[in-house]
C-alpha cells in the first residue's frame, strides 16, 4: 500500500480500515504483523495503534514469546466498540437489528410502519430512542421498498411522502453518523451471498413479491447490479401478455395480490419470467421468499419455465428467509460503512 497516494484524510481512513479488517480477520495481531500485512510502515501503525488503544478501539491481549528480542504486544480488536443499526421499512411494521463490529446480533425488534403520512417524523423517533438506547451506534443501514440513487428515494409507489426525498443525507445531517439507504431487494440478494457465504462469484435472482409489488434483486458475477438509472429489478413492469406487465398478471380482478402462490396463472406468469432472466442472464440460482412459495410450487415453476426455454439451462431454484436476508444485507452495508469510518 503506497501511503503518498492519498491525502491525509482519505489515507486515515484506508489505513484504519485496514487495521481493521485485518484484526477482524486474523482475531488478533502484532503491530510487525500488521506493517508487513497492510504493507505500512511500522512507525504509522504504531501511531494508529496507540490512538486506537486509547479509544478502546482495540485490546491488548499480552505479549508474545521472546524470539532473542523484546517481546511484542499482541492487540485484538473490541467488537463492542461501535455498533451498527439496520432498519427497514414495510407497509405493515418497521424491522430493526443491531448488531456489533463481527455481525453479533444485539436486539432485533419490530416498530409500527413508518410508511404513512408523518412517516419521517416516526423514523426519525424511532431511530432516536433506539440510539438512546445504544449510544455506540456508528452507522445506519435503511432498507426501502423503492428505487434509489446514492440515498435519494426516486420511486416509491403509495408513499408519496418519501418521493425525491434524499434520506440519506437528511439523516447523515440529523444524527451525525454514516448512513446508506438501499433498495429492498438489492439489500436481500447481498444478504442471501454473503449469509450463504458463496464464494465464487455467482449470479443471483433474488424475487418477492412483497407488500408492496414484485421487485427483485439482482446480482453478476457477485456484484449488485443497479442499472444506469438505479432502476434495475423493478420487474412490475416487464410485458407479458397482450394487455398485462408481470405485476397486472399476478393480480386478481379486484386488482389485489394473495401472499401464496398457488394459482396456475402465477404460475404461468413467474415462469415466463424466469424464463427471460435465463435467457438474459443465466443466473446460478433464483431465490423465492418461502412465505410466499412453497418447495412442490418451485418444481411446477422450473416445468414452466422449461416450456419457454430449454431445461438444461435453468437455474436452481430456491427458498430463503427474505427478511433475515434482508436485514443480513443491510448489516453487511452497515459494516462496511463502520470499518470506513474515521470518528464519530
Amino acid at each position: 500500500m503506497d501511503e503518498l497516494l492519498a491525502t491525509p484524510k482519505s489515507m486515515k481512513k484506508v489505513i484504519l480500515r485496514g487495521i481493521r479488517t485485518t484484526l477482524l480477520k486474523l482475531g488478533s495481531a502484532t503491530k510487525v504483523e500488521l506493517s508487513h500485512t497492510l504493507g505500512i510502515s511500522f512507525p504509522t501503525i504504531s501511531k494508529f495503534l496507540a490512538q486506537m488503544e486509547k479509544d478502546g478501539e482495540i485490546l491488548s491481549v499480552g505479549l508474545d514469546d521472546s524470539s532473542g528480542g523484546r517481546r511484542a504486544k499482541r492487540y485484538t480488536y473490541n467488537p463492542e466498540h461501535m455498533l451498527g443499526l439496520a432498519i427497514f421499512l414495510e407497509r405493515t411494521e418497521t424491522n430493526f437489528t443491531i448488531f456489533n463490529c463481527i455481525g453479533e446480533v444485539k436486539e432485533q425488534g419490530k416498530a409500527p410502519s413508518v410508511l404513512i403520512d408523518d412517516g419521517l417524523h416516526v423514523l426519525t423517533t424511532c431511530i432516536e430512542n433506539i440510539m438512546t438506547t445504544y449510544p455506540k451506534i456508528h452507522s445506519i443501514a435503511i432498507g426501502v421498498p423503492g428505487a434509489v440513487d446514492n440515498g435519494r428515494i426516486f420511486y416509491i409507489p403509495g408513499y408519496e411522502q418519501f418521493q425525491n426525498f434524499d434520506l440519506k443525507r437528511y439523516y447523515e445531517e440529523h444524527f451525525s453518523i454514516p448512513v446508506v439507504v438501499e433498495n429492498d431487494m438489492n439489500a436481500a440478494v447481498l444478504g442471501y451471498h454473503n449469509n450463504k457465504g458463496i464464494k465464487d462469484k455467482q449470479s443471483l435472482i433474488y424475487l418477492y413479491s412483497g407488500q408492496n409489488g414484485p421487485g427483485a434483486g439482482i446480482m453478476i458475477n457477485g456484484d449488485v447490479v443497479r442499472g444506469s438509472t438505479f432502476f434495475s429489478g423493478e420487474i412490475s413492469f416487464v410485458p407479458q401478455y397482450n394487455d398485462r406487465n408481470f405485476r397486472q398478471a399476478l393480480e386478481t380482478g379486484n386488482g389485489s395480490k394473495k401472499i401464496t402462490i398457488r394459482e396456475d396463472y402465477e404460475i404461468d406468469a413467474i415462469s415466463r419470467l424466469v424464463a427471460s432472466f435465463v435467457a438474459i442472464i443465466n443466473p446460478h440460482t433464483i431465490i423465492f421468499c418461502n412465505d410466499e412459495v412453497e418447495k412442490s410450487i418451485l418444481d411446477k415453476i422450473a416445468l414452466g419455465s422449461s416450456n419457454y426455454v430449454p431445461s438444461e439451462h435453468l437455474p436452481v431454484l430456491t427458498r430463503s428467509d427474505w427478511k433475515q436476508d434482508y436485514l443480513y444485507g443491510l448489516q453487511s452495508l452497515g459494516l462496511d460503512l463502520m470499518m470506513n469510518g474515521t470518528s464519530r
